[in-house]
Formats: structure tokens, C-alpha cells, sequence
């Protein structure tokens, strides 16, 4: 793969993975839109690692607790706060993985890869994350997260399985929709994403790893360091413009994109 291809695809998902756009859906619509080879999944688990590097090193100390806390949960107690954010974790993750290997066992996970499906999910989830932010209370911050706001959220995280759904941007609307403000609902969101990245990621990682040479080994650490630091620029940049501003830009780009995308897949 040329270093150009690995560029575009990395700085693509690095951007995209953390806005509520759907990086997926804009990795999928790169090879049908421009006629490029597919990047194949050893590069897709690539910028999903490197993303995951962005999201932990940003959210170090909040990641850092939830790691204290795993011992004390593993012998059944939770006791501090640590504990409780690893189990708000471990339960917001649960319904993505059970949907994931349903997805993943009937085949439906490659049906939905088309241009008209993402279309209709970038146009829809982007008017639904339009109406949280707007109605939303911004009553609640991240260390008032519940276990059953966890477990909404994480059902409400699964539907980013459909592709450019946006799983940042579906985790932000359902915490937006149940009072989060605007900069903890974006936190919260972020913090999911590191389980579910890393079990999309090890599930893919063993899918590749027998396949993978030496040339494909070093085009994925190529890859990853490239989408490490368009992610954490985007993540910065968010996370700073969440202060002054609304979810509306990212809607706007979701509803425009979605309109051409379904008018493409129809007339095609």
C-alpha cells in the first residue's frame, strides 16, 4: 500500500473516530468512492490501535482510576471510585460485544456496507443527535454516571455496529438525552470507547495475525502512528470547542453528507 493510502486512511479514521461523524462509515465509503483498493482489516486494526493510544493518553488520569479499581471490583467489592467507573465500563460494553458477534455470525455486518445505508444512518442519527443536544438538561456530570445511564448508553452504543451510525456520536446522544452537559457527555463517550476498541480490535487481531508479513506489519505501524496523532489533534480540538459551542457543526456536516450519500446510492 502506498504511503499516500496510509496517510488518507489513517488521518481519516484518527479524525473521524472521536467526532460524532462515524469513522467507519467514511473508511468503507474511501475505496467505493474513489476507486482505491480496500485497505484490508490488518490496517483497519492498525488506526483503531493508534486511536486508542489518543483516547488513553488524553483521558490518562480518568483511564488510570478505572484501572485502580479493577482489583477491588475482581474480588467483588466496590469501594471506591475506581471500582465503580470499571463497572460502568464493563457494563456499557456488554451490549456491543453480544450485538457485535450476533452481527458477526449471520453475515449481517458485510450486508450493511453500502453507500445508501450509511447514507440513511449519517441522515437520521445526525437529526436524532440534533434533538438530544438541543432538549437535553446539561444537569448531570461524568461522576454522577449510574449504572443504569451506563447501561442505556452502552445499548444505545451498539447501534454504531450499523455503519455511520457513529458510535462517538450515538454515546454523546444518549448521554446528551439523558441530561449529561455537553462536555461530560463527550468524555463519557470517549471513555467507552476504550473497551470497545479494544475488543472490536483484538477480535479483528486475531482474524489478521496469521496473514500478517513483515511488509504488512510495518504499513500497520505506519498507520497507527499516523491515525495517534490525527486523533489526539481532534480529540483536543473537540473536547476545547465543547466549551463554546454545540454538537449543530457536527449535524450539519452528518445531514449534508447523508443527503448526497443516499442520493448517490439511489441513482447509481
Amino acid at each position: 500500500m502506498s504511503l499516500f493510502q496510509l496517510f488518507l486512511v489513517a488521518i481519516i479514521q484518527g479524525i473521524t473516530e472521536f467526532l460524532p461523524v462515524s469513522s467507519s462509515g467514511h473508511l468503507i465509503l474511501l475505496p467505493k468512492l474513489t476507486g482505491m483498493a480496500d485497505q484490508g482489516q490488518v490496517i483497519d486494526v492498525a488506526v483503531h490501535v493508534g486511536t486508542l493510544f489518543a483516547v488513553v493518553i488524553y483521558f490518562w488520569s480518568d483511564v488510570r482510576l478505572a484501572l485502580s479499581g479493577v482489583p477491588s471490583l475482581l474480588r467483588g467489592k466496590i469501594d471506591n471510585q475506581g471500582a465503580w467507573l470499571a463497572l460502568c465500563l464493563g457494563l456499557a460494553t456488554i451490549p456491543v460485544v453480544i450485538f457485535g458477534l450476533v452481527l458477526k455470525i449471520t453475515g449481517l455486518d458485510d450486508a450493511m456496507r453500502s453507500v445508501t445505508v450509511i447514507g440513511w444512518t449519517m441522515l437520521i442519527f445526525g437529526l436524532v443527535l440534533y434533538w438530544a443536544d438541543q432538549k437535553g438538561e446539561q444537569t448531570k456530570t461524568a461522576s454522577q454516571w449510574s449504572l443504569k445511564d451506563a447501561f442505556i448508553m452502552g445499548l444505545w452504543q451498539a447501534l454504531a455496529l450499523i455503519p455511520g451510525t457513529s458510535r462517538s456520536g450515538i454515546t454523546i446522544t444518549a448521554s446528551r438525552y439523558l441530561g449529561y452537559a455537553r462536555e461530560d457527555a463527550a468524555k463519557l463517550a470517549m471513555l467507552m470507547s476504550i473497551p470497545t476498541i479494544l475488543a472490536s480490535g483484538t477480535l479483528l487481531g486475531l482474524e489478521v495475525a496469521r496473514d500478517a508479513d513483515a511488509a504488512l506489519a510495518r504499513d500497520g505501524a505506519i498507520a497507527t502512528a499516523f491515525a495517534f496523532v490525527a486523533a489526539l489533534l481532534a480529540l483536543s480540538l473537540m473536547m476545547r470547542l465543547l466549551k463554546s459551542v454545540s454538537f449543530t457543526p457536527y449535524v450539519i456536516y452528518r445531514v449534508i453528507l447523508g443527503i448526497v450519500l443516499i442520493w448517490i446510492g439511489y441513482s447509481a
